[in-house]
């Protein structure tokens, strides 16, 4: 309660004492006649000749006494408002005259692991403006004359209440400095102009990394929203226009790297207009954090990746143009190099996004650059699953090390009615598991499929092992948008062919022959093989991948955060119940490289270690061959994994297989020097 309210509460009270007294002398004055000799005599009621039971000297001596009671309590009430709480009142006197408005504050930097900047920020000159400037319409227009701006445009950003009533509104941001110039050199003609130094995100490699890095953009309203429901101590205080994380690492990280917002205390008049300054507190920019990615290695794994599309186009296929290469530390699950076909820039998402350039990045006419396909992509999984395969058909006996199939190039252990065919259609002869492996004999893996399926306490001990090596469900990576990819089995083909009749969805020797050897309909993620790759080569121990290294504090001093590496996951190694089971299984992708009589191995003897790996052709219908290959190194003390998947992109001998090898050929030092494309192994 102000001074202005006191007086207007004392006259009220005042005006009402007076009318009432006036209503009351009124109501009475009817009552009483005056005599010639200048006193008062009741006037008798027409019929009466009794006097009022009331006389006038009691009613007036109550009315007095009203009075005097108001008088006292209005009283009693300014003595309160003026010596018991006049501080309250002084401080609520103050708060109306001032503001406190904030200012955004720098986001963190994101860099490489060895502290190269893969994001950082530069400045930008603002002009900017509070919201009363509105009404100086010569200014206005001049203002937008000199930006290049239309008026109205410039009216509606200073009218913009979405930055605070009281807070700077940004007329233009990157505006030129000889622009700032002219608007400093004739401050006069500018009375209320203001320019702001600020920040924006600034990409110093380009596209590289884009898909680990994302992109940042103007808060959305569900945004702000969920971010005002969120109940946690320490949540970012977000206001309506701030820059925030949309996608990758800027997104997932967005606590570290969005900053604390600044403070400034303003004076205002009644009408809310901005009269003075005080105080402020300055802004603090958000933490600096390093990736797990090396620079050299997410180079080299986009332009392998980028050099084995374009090898694909070369040898015929012409739809090739998407896919995924990445490099994993199979010792802790560091993500070295992740890359994504096609790319996008990040730096067109800088001050809004223009819906045309969105649905450009968003359709499927030009390959979805947005989706990162080494983390979402979910594909059938080719015979890289093969490796898989083994383990189960060893493990539960459906496949033992002794058991030998004869390869004539057509399988018909499903009956003559149904026969299936190896890729290679002359056959490959008596294989064993290992050699089936190391050749890629489909007819052996039919065989355990088969036998999965006529395994009557086991029947989907398959899709066990599959699911036990962690596909079918989500790595935990730290990036969004991880796909989950699918393990198909009896209840899954019942449930998803609604319109089918009972007999075509009951799951059958077909389905299982064919998710033996990574056909039909089972779908992965290359991050997913990664991931089962580096189990393999670890012994049976997978790490829970990941791109966060740490982050710097905000005061520049240590670490405020560091991975946890207790991410460790060892759901493998009590369950390969015979070590010589792995052992046979990764020398078959030992021999896979080096023992094949097809050009594999020329590709990889010039590197000075020794790799492990497997091929794998996906078939899809209308489409042309998905291309795979995934391997590590050194084989016999794996440190690298390295997988590659290229939609439509052929044999995996003969294009993914080439991108791999780039990729360990930076890291090692050691380019192929091999021109020879091969067709032979699948």
């Amino acid at each position: 309660m102000d001074a202005q309210l006191v007086v207007i509460i004392a006259a009220a009270i005042l005006v009402a004492a007076i009318v009432g007294s006036l209503l009351f002398l009124r109501g009475y004055s009817g009552r009483f006649t005056f005599d010639t000799h200048g006193g008062t005599r009741p006037r008798a009621a027409e019929g009466e000749g009794s006097t009022p039971a009331v006389t006038f000297k009691g009613r007036f001596t109550l009315l007095s006494a009203g009075l005097g009671a108001m008088f006292c309590a209005l009283a009693a009430k300014l003595w309160s408002m003026q010596m018991v709480s006049s501080d309250y009142y002084e401080r609520k006197a103050k708060s109306n005259q001032t503001r406190t408005v904030t200012t955004p504050a720098p986001r963190g930097r994101i860099l490489d692991r060895n502290g190269v900047p893969l994001v950082s920020n530069r400045a930008s000159l603002t002009v900017a403006a509070y919201r009363d400037l509105a009404e100086d319409a010569v200014v206005v227009r001049h203002l937008a004359n000199v930006l290049g701006m239309p008026y109205v445009a410039a009216l509606r950003k200073i009218q913009n209440n979405s930055e605070g009533a009281q807070s700077r509104h940004t007329i233009a941001v990157d505006v030129r400095r000889s622009t700032i110039a002219y608007i400093q050199e004739h401050a006069g003609e500018f009375p209320g102009v203001l320019i702001d130094e600020r920040t924006e995100r600034i990409y110093p490699q380009g596209q590289t990394a884009a898909h680990v890095l994302g992109y940042t953009g103007t808060i959305s309203q569900e945004q702000l929203k969920a971010s005002k429901d969120d109940s946690a101590s320490d949540k970012i205080s977000y206001q309506s226009g701030d820059i925030v994380g949309q996608a990758g690492v800027e997104i997932q990280y967005e606590g570290l790297l969005q900053g604390v917002r600044g403070e400034q205390t303003v004076t205002v008049d009644a009408a809310g207009n901005i009269t003075g300054q005080s105080g402020s507190v300055p802004a603090k920019p958000g933490s600096d954090i390093k990736l797990t990615l090396d620079l050299k290695i997410q180079q080299a794994c986009e332009k392998a990746l980028a050099n084995a599309i374009e090898l694909a186009k070369r040898s015929g296929q012409r739809h090739a143009g998407n896919g995924a290469c990445l490099c994993l530390d199979c010792t802790n699950g560091e993500i070295l190099g992740l890359a994504s076909e096609p790319r996008f820039d990040p730096s067109v998402f800088i001050g809004g996004i223009s819906p045309d350039v969105w649905d450009e990045l968003s359709s499927k006419e030009s390959g979805t650059p947005l989706l990162n396909r080494a983390v979402g992509g979910q594909y059938m999984s080719a015979s890289t699953i093969k490796v898989l395969s083994s383990l189960a058909g060893l493990e539960y006996g459906v496949y033992p090390q002794g058991r030998t199939t004869v390869c004539t190039g057509t399988w018909t252990g499903n009956g003559e009615a149904n026969p299936k065919h190896c890729w290679l259609r002359t056959g490959h002869g008596t294989m064993n598991l290992e050699s089936g492996l190391a050749n890629s004999c489909d007819p052996v893996f039919y065989d355990i499929g088969k036998g999965f399926y006529d395994n009557k306490d086991n029947p989907e001990g398959l899709q066990e092992v599959f699911r036990r090596w962690g596909l079918g469900a989500k790595t935990g990576v730290d990036l969004p948008s991880e796909g989950v990819g699918r393990i198909p089995d009896s209840a899954w083909k019942e449930s998803y062919f609604t319109s089918w009749s009972d007999q075509d969805r009951a799951w059958n020797p077909g389905d299982m022959t064919n998710i033996a050897i990574g056909q039909g309909d089972i779908l992965v993620t290359p991050l997913q093989m990664a991931v089962v790759y580096a189990g393999v080569a670890m012994g049976g121990v997978e790490y829970t991948p990941h791109v966060l290294l740490s982050a710097v504090a905000r005061d520049g001093q240590g670490d405020a955060f560091r991975y946890n590496d207790d991410g460790k996951k060892e759901r493998l190694r009590a369950k390969i119940h015979a070590e010589s089971n792995l052992a046979l299984v990764k020398q078959g992708l030992h021999d896979m490289i080096y023992g094949s009589s097809s050009d594999v191995a020329s590709h990889f003897k010039s590197l000075p270690v020794e790799v492990a790996g497997k091929s794998g052709t996906g078939e899809k219908s209308n489409e042309d061959d998905y291309s795979w290959f995934c391997a590590y190194a050194p084989a016999p003390d794996p440190k690298y994994v390295v997988v590659a998947l290229l939609e439509q992109g052929g044999g995996g001998s003969a294009t993914a297989l080439r991108a791999v090898r780039d990729v360990l050929g930076v890291i090692y030092d050691s380019p192929d020097g091999s021109s020879a494309v091969d067709n032979s192994t699948r």
